[in-house]
């Protein structure tokens, strides 16, 4: 028979020996709900596969509507973290955008679009190409502004203005004739422009920084005649100033969608303070480019309502994966008596 000491060791070891199991157990669970949030961080925008926009053909020629779409210039001509050419002093440089309303923009390239997908990965907006100069329209504009808007999106119709083939005027008509018009239903973004480098040839198409701002307000106004709503104006900070003059004209009637492929927005083009929309990538976990509301979600349906341009609330830090399940980590290992 084992003495009173003899007992006592032995279970002190059993003891032992079941509390490292159960650590083990502790561990092997906090590894899996840390591998677990990594995996579904994939569907949420912390990592994924990027959906790559198609190179431009060489040589394109204004037949090639199909190849420009909202930003199919905008790489080739602005390196990633490239400030603004010409932008006067004191432009503004806003703070990083938060958790916006995630959304999208798309045209004839990414034809017959899973819009059901698209939702549950999180877009809740989308642009969608209608025209290009008076010649074209995209032959899959009724599947995509149609399916956005079924799954639950609030959509709107872009123009690509190729400003030294037609007037503005004619352009904005025949952009609403086909598809560019407006509703106050909550549901509709207003027009957008999008005007940018020449994919043609020259980067200001030829024209004198007057003439292009008065392009751009002819076109401006006869959306507004035609709709009751002036257009949104996609551009960049390096195209605008550049190509207008930094024309400061546009920032109290026409909403900024800015195109800026940079961690932050940057420098805002002249006449605006703050971005409504930004496009911050060319490819991500949706079709098309990748784009962020500045603002919540209830802002994004006032604003389609037609209320305004809205002015952005405080910015959401954004956030940091790496940072949480490091704490998660030190924590399990606290826990355990490990760390």
């Amino acid at each position: 028979m084992m003495d009173s000491s003899t007992e006592s060791v032995a279970a002190m070891r059993q003891s032992r020996v079941r509390a490292g199991y159960q650590r083990s157990a502790l561990l092997i669970a906090g590894l899996t709900v840390i591998v677990t949030g990594l995996g579904a961080g994939a569907g949420t925008g912390w990592a994924s596969v990027p959906t790559a926009q198609p190179a431009l053909p060489v040589n394109s020629t204004p037949s090639d509507g199909d190849a420009h779409f909202m930003g199919s210039t905008i790489r080739a001509n602005e390196p990633e973290g490239a400030l603004a050419a010409g932008s006067p002093a004191g432009t503004v440089r806003p703070a990083a955008v938060g958790t916006g309303p995630q959304g999208m923009d798309v045209s004839n390239w990414q034809s017959n679009i899973n819009w059901s997908a698209a939702w549950n990965n999180g877009a809740r907006f989308a642009y969608v190409k209608a025209t290009e100069n008076t010649n074209y329209t995209n032959p899959q504009f009724s599947q995509q502004y149609d399916g956005s808007y079924n799954v639950g999106m609030i959509r709107g119709a872009y123009h690509f203005a190729v400003p030294n083939a037609t007037s503005g005027a004619a352009q904005a008509s025949y952009f609403v004739r086909n598809g560019g018009g407006w509703s106050a239903d909550g549901r509709t973004l207003p027009p957008l422009l999008d005007i940018e480098y020449n994919p043609y040839g020259a980067t200001c198409y030829g024209l004198s920084t007057t003439q292009m701002s008065n392009w751009i307000a002819d076109f401006s106004n006869t959306v507004q005649a035609l709709t009751g709503r002036f257009p949104a104006i996609y551009s960049t900070a390096n195209w605008w100033n550049q190509c207008t003059g930094s024309n400061a004209g546009f920032g109290a009637n026409n909403p900024l969608f800015l195109a800026s492929y940079n961690s932050t927005p940057g420098l805002m083009p002249a006449g605006w303070g703050y971005q409504t929309i930004w496009q911050y990538a060319d490819s991500g976990i949706f079709p098309g480019d990748q784009d962020v509301f500045n603002g919540s979600m209830a802002q994004l349906q006032t604003f389609a309502a037609g209320a305004g341009v809205p002015i952005p609330g405080p910015v959401a830090a954004p956030f940091d994966l790496g940072a949480v399940l490091a704490l998660l980590w030190n924590w399990l290992l606290s826990l355990l008596g490990l760390s």
